[in-house]
C-alpha cells in the first residue's frame, strides 16, 4: 500500500485496499462484485472457506465478506479458523445469509468476530456502505501504522543526529567519515529503489496488458449470442424496420467499438499494432468515419458540414485506421456539443501535407485541458461528460495512429463554451489513383446448402448461432458438450464445424486436433473466441483451424464461409 505526506504532514494511503468475497455460488460473487466495484477497492474471490484461508496466507485484507450456508466448512466455522490465527484476529466479517437466523445464530456469529450481517436478497446500499465503512477503517489504521513508523523513523533520525554532533565535537574526521558513509547508505538505498520501482513498472503494465486483453474476451463472451440473436430477427424479418431493434444494432456496435479501442491501446503500446498501408482516397476515407458517426451525430441533433477538395486527394494509408482517426475526431465533437450543435469537417491540401480539421461548437477546452488531452484515459471534468461518459482512449488513439501515419494532431480552443478544433496533418501520397477496391467473392450456388456444427458451452451463444446459420439456409445442430464432438460428427457427417476454443475440461484446441486427425481436411474447422490477439489467431492455426472469428461473430463472415465451403478465405479469412 503506498503512503505519502499531505501539506499538512499526515500520512495518507491511496492504493485500493484488498477485499475477500467468500461464497461458493458464482452468481452471488458477480453480485458481490458489482455492488462492490464502485467503491474503486481490489476485489478478489474465493468459492470455499479453505479457499479463503488459503488466500489469507498469502496476502491481507481489510474486509472479509463471508457466506454462511456454504457446503464442507460453513461460514461459522470458516470465521472460527479466521480468527484462531493472530494476524487476522481483529479482520472485520461480514456474514451474508439468505435464512432467516435466530438471535442465538446471531450471537454465535458476533462471538466468532463478526461484526454485521446481510440478508439475501442484498440491498447494494446497505452492503456498499458497510464494506466502504469498514474499508476506510482499515485504511485509517493503516495511515496510523504508517504515521507512526514515521515518528519512530523520525525519532531514530533525531538521536542519529545528536550522536553525530557530540562525536563531532570529539572527533570531527570521524564524523565526517560517518557523514560519508551514510551518504552512500542512502545513494544505494536510492538506486536499489530505483531499479525495483522500474521493475514494477515494467511488471504493471505487462499485467495491464494482459488485463484488457482478458476483458475483452470475457466482454465478448455475452455480447455473442446479442449478436447472433439480432441477426436472426433481422434474416426473419430484413423488411421491418422496428426502430428498437436498430437501435439495440447501433448500441451492441458501439459495445463492440468500444472493446476494439481498448485492446488497440494495448497493442499499440506494445508495439504490435500494424498498418495496412495501401493507396486510398481521402475523400473516401472521410465517408466511411462520418458514415460511423452519423449515429452519434443524428442522435444529439447536430448539423454536419463538409468542406472537401473537388478533386480526390491520393494518400498512401490504412484506409480503416484513418477512417477511425476521423470517426474517433466526430464522435467526440458530438459527444462534447450540447444538442443541436454545428461540427464542421474540411481538408485542404498544404504543400507535402493534406490538413484535415474538425471544428465544433462545444463545451470548448482550457489550456491546461489542451495539454493533457491525448493522454491516455484522460477525460475532461465537466457535467457534459459525465453525462455521455467515454473510456478517455479515443483521442490517445487519434494521436498514435495519426504519427503511425507519419503525422500529427494538434488541437486548439478559445477556452470553455467556446468550442474546439482538431488537426490532423498527413503527408501527401506521389500516387495519383487508389487501389480498386477488391470485389467480394461471389457466391457458390452449387454448394447453397451445407451441414453445419455449433460447437459451445454456452446454450445461447450455441443456439442462436444454429439459428443464424439454419435462417442462411443450410441444415445445422448444436453441441454444448465438446467431449461429444467426435460422435456429433461421425452420426452428422458435417462440412463446417464452428468451434468455441474456451470450453471447461476440453478446450477447442484440442477438440480441433483430434477432429483434424479424424477428418484430416475433410472439414473446414471455425474458432469462435473472444480471443484476438495475433498470437490467439497463430495458436488457432497451429492447432488446426480454418478459420479465427472474434466474438461476437459477424453475419457477413460466416456467410462467406458458409458459402465458400471446403477451404479457408486466404488472405480473406474473417477476422
Amino acid at each position: 500500500m503506498a503512503a505519502t505526506l499531505n501539506e499538512t504532514g499526515a500520512v495518507t494511503t491511496t492504493a485500493p485496499v484488498k477485499i475477500l468475497l467468500v461464497d461458493d455460488q458464482p452468481g452471488r460473487l458477480l453480485t458481490y462484485r458489482t455492488i462492490l466495484e464502485p467503491l474503486g477497492e481490489e476485489l478478489v474471490d474465493a468459492r470455499s472457506g479453505m479457499e479463503a484461508l488459503k488466500l489469507l496466507m498469502e496476502d491481507e485484507y481489510a474486509v472479509i465478506l463471508l457466506d454462511v450456508n456454504m457446503p464442507v466448512m460453513d461460514g461459522f466455522e470458516t470465521a472460527t479458523l479466521i480468527h484462531q490465527h493472530p494476524r487476522f484476529e481483529n479482520t472485520p466479517i461480514i456474514f451474508v445469509t439468505a435464512v432467516n437466523l435466530s438471535d442465538l445464530d446471531r450471537l454465535r456469529g458476533y462471538k466468532l468476530g463478526a461484526v454485521d450481517y446481510v440478508m439475501v436478497p442484498v440491498i447494494p446500499e446497505i452492503m456498499r456502505t458497510k464494506v466502504s465503512v469498514l474499508a476506510e477503517l482499515y485504511r485509517k489504521r493503516r495511515e496510523l501504522q504508517v504515521l507512526n513508523e514515521s515518528l519512530a523513523t523520525a525519532h531514530r533520525e533525531l538521536q542519529a543526529e545528536k550522536a553525530q554532533e557530540l562525536e563531532r565535537l570529539n572527533a570531527s574526521l570521524r564524523a565526517a567519515n560517518a557523514e560519508l558513509e551514510l551518504r552512500n547508505r542512502e545513494l544505494l538505498a536510492e538506486n536499489k529503489e530505483r531499479t525495483r520501482a522500474e521493475r514494477r513498472l515494467r511488471e504493471a503494465d505487462q499485467r495491464k496488458d494482459e488485463f484488457l486483453a482478458t476483458l475483452a474476451h470475457e466482454l465478448r463472451n455475452p455480447l455473442a449470442p446479442l449478436q447472433n440473436a439480432l441477426a436472426v430477427r433481422r434474416l426473419r424479418a430484413p423488411d421491418d424496420h422496428d426502430p428498437l431493434l436498430s437501435m439495440m444494432e447501433r448500441q451492441l456496435s458501439l459495445l463492440v467499438r468500444m472493446i476494439e479501442d481498448l485492446l488497440d491501446i494495448a497493442r499499440i503500446t506494445r508495439g504490435k499494432l500494424t498498418l495496412r498501408r495501401a493507396s486510398t482516397i481521402l475523400q473516401d476515407v472521410i465517408a466511411a468515419a462520418v458514415d460511423t458517426a452519423r449515429p452519434l451525430i443524428e442522435e444529439g441533433g447536430h448539423t454536419l458540414e463538409l468542406q472537401l477538395p473537388e478533386s480526390p486527394v491520393p494518400l498512401d494509408a490504412d484506409h480503416a485506421r484513418l477512417a477511425q482517426v476521423f470517426a474517433n475526431l466526430l464522435n467526440n465533437a458530438a459527444k462534447y456539443s450540447d444538442a443541436k450543435g454545428r461540427i464542421e469537417l474540411g481538408a485542404a491540401l498544404e504543400g507535402e501535407e493534406v490538413q484535415v480539421w474538425i471544428r465544433d461548437s462545444g463545451i470548448g477546452l482550457t489550456a491546461e485541458q489542451m495539454d493533457t488531452v491525448f493522454e491516455m484515459f484522460h477525460q475532461v471534468d465537466t457535467t457534459v461528460e459525465r453525462s455521455r461518459g467515454g473510456l478517455g482512449i479515443g483521442l490517445t488513439l487519434v494521436q498514435r495512429l495519426t504519427e503511425m501515419h507519419g503525422g500529427r494532431v494538434e488541437v486548439h480552443s478559445e477556452g470553455p463554451n467556446r468550442g474546439s478544433t482538431f488537426r490532423v496533418r498527413l503527408p501527401r501520397s506521389a500516387t495519383t489513383e487508389a487501389s480498386p477496391p477488391t470485389p467480394a467473392p461471389a457466391r457458390d450456388a452449387s454448394s447453397a446448402q451445407r451441414r453445419v456444427l455449433i460447437v459451445d458451452d454456452n446454450h445461447d451463444a450455441a443456439d442462436t448461432l444454429a439459428m443464424m446459420v439454419r435462417l442462411l439456409g443450410h441444415e445445422t445442430r448444436a453441441v454444448y458438450d465438446p467431449q461429444t464432438v467426435e460422435g456429433e460428427v461421425s452420426a452428422f457427417g458435417p462440412e463446417i464445424v464452428f468451434l468455441d476454443v474456451g470450453m471447461p475440461g476440453r478446450s477447442g484446441y484440442d477438440v480441433a486436433r483430434a477432429l483434424r486427425d479424424m477428418h484430416g481436411s475433410a472439414l473446414v474447422i471455425v474458432a469462435v473466441t473472444g480471443w484476438g490477439q495475433p498470437e490467439d489467431r497463430q495458436r488457432t492455426l497451429q492447432a488446426g483451424f480454418d478459420h479465427h472469428l472474434v466474438k461476437p461473430p459477424d453475419i457477413q463472415a460466416i456467410t462467406d464461409i458458409c458459402s465458400k465451403g471446403l477451404r479457408p478465405l486466404a488472405e480473406g479469412t474473417p477476422q
